[in-house]
């Protein structure tokens, strides 16, 4: 019997694939980039927790619900609570204090500077919402309350109006061709560029609320209510908002995109510092989670070491805070005063 001539062939052992190179590493990236790309889905389907808005006042619920037809814009500023805020206290110079909070003309100019009434001062409340007619044309109604109703009775209205007539049972005067004004109480009065809208919030037809869904949805998203807050149903009016808010800043407007942005709100709470959140909605979720990247990279790139942003800036900067939320981009901050205080010794 013959022996074997060499020693018996040993089975070869499998070679392993390595992670780190060839088509392991190609498996790698394809197996992490397929991870990152469905935590990005889940992440852009995900609802995120909100900040609990604040409840709109009995008395506002109220007035906000006689607004005749659907509204472009709302705009709500609570003058008295400012006021009586520490920032306006502390921080606000008297010349702004003071200074006139819009510029009316014709009879309106007049019969303000022969009352006496400073509407910075005066105006406790202004709601305003603007209704679109045709291409151009903006109808507005505003209600306003305050003590200036002390000194803007009906028989000044009556002095420097060219026709009266009574509307659901108030007295209403014709002040220039182009404006209504009603008094609605010892503390309230009503003024408007549109005579039907005035006789429609007199005499109201239905609820703002239900009539209006797209507005009710917006002035909940508005989450600060006492100080300043206004909601823009309109793509128009939200776009215009935008672009002027940012006529300065090209890089934050194309990175935003602002020009898909469909409704707006936004409100403001003065008290401490300045506490604020803006909601920009847009028509997809994938839309607001590409806006809120850009623009969180770009508060991100602003506020970094050897910039030219001042050391200012970059304080404001370090506290917005950007989230993507489905089909909205949610922009919070919150100022202390010690902020505004610093800013202040220094000039």
């Amino acid at each position: 019997m013959e022996k074997n001539s060499g020693a018996e062939a040993t089975p070869a052992t499998p070679q392993k694939r390595s992670l780190k190179k060839g088509a392991g590493l190609l498996l790698s990236i394809s197996a992490i980039s397929t991870i990152c790309f469905l935590l990005t889905v889940l992440w852009v389907n995900w609802s995120k927790p909100r900040l609990q808005p604040e409840p709109l006042s009995p008395q506002l619920k109220a007035v906000i619900d006689r607004i005749p037809g659907k509204s472009d814009a709302l705009i709500y500023i609570g003058l008295k609570d400012i006021r009586e805020s520490r920032l306006w206290k502390e921080i606000i110079p008297d010349s702004l204090k003071t200074a006139p909070l819009f510029q009316p003309k014709g009879q309106l100019d007049a019969i303000l500077k022969a009352t006496h009434i400073n509407p910075s001062l005066d105006i406790d409340t202004l709601l305003i919402s603007f209704k679109r007619h045709g291409y151009k044309e903006q109808n507005f109604l505003g209600i306003a309350s305050g003590d200036f109703r002390n000194k803007l009775s009906d028989s000044i209205l009556q002095k420097y109006s060219t026709a009266s007539e009574s509307i659901g049972g108030h007295e209403c005067y014709t002040i220039d061709n182009s404006l209504w004004a009603c008094s609605l109480g010892p503390r309230r009065i009503a003024l408007t560029n549109n005579k039907t809208m005035l006789k429609e919030f007199l005499v109201p037809s239905g609820s703002f609320f239900k009539r209006d869904s797209l507005s009710t949805a917006l002035i909940d998203k508005a989450v600060y209510k006492s100080h300043l807050w206004f909601a823009l149903p309109s793509a128009a009016w939200t776009s215009g908002a935008l672009q002027s808010l940012t006529s300065t800043n090209q890089g934050v407007k194309s990175m935003g995109n602002l020009n898909r942005i469909q409704n707006l709100a936004l409100s403001v709470k003065f008290g401490d510092g300045i506490e604020g959140q803006s909601e920009w909605v847009y028509k997809s979720n994938q839309a607001a989670y590409f806006a809120s990247t850009f623009l969180w990279g770009a508060v991100k790139l602003s506020g970094l070491t050897g910039t030219k942003t001042t050391e200012q800036t970059k304080a404001l900067l370090d506290r917005i805070q950007i989230q993507q939320n489905l089909n909205s981009v949610i922009i919070h901050t919150n100022l202390p005063i010690e902020l505004f205080l610093a800013a202040k010794q220094k000039k």
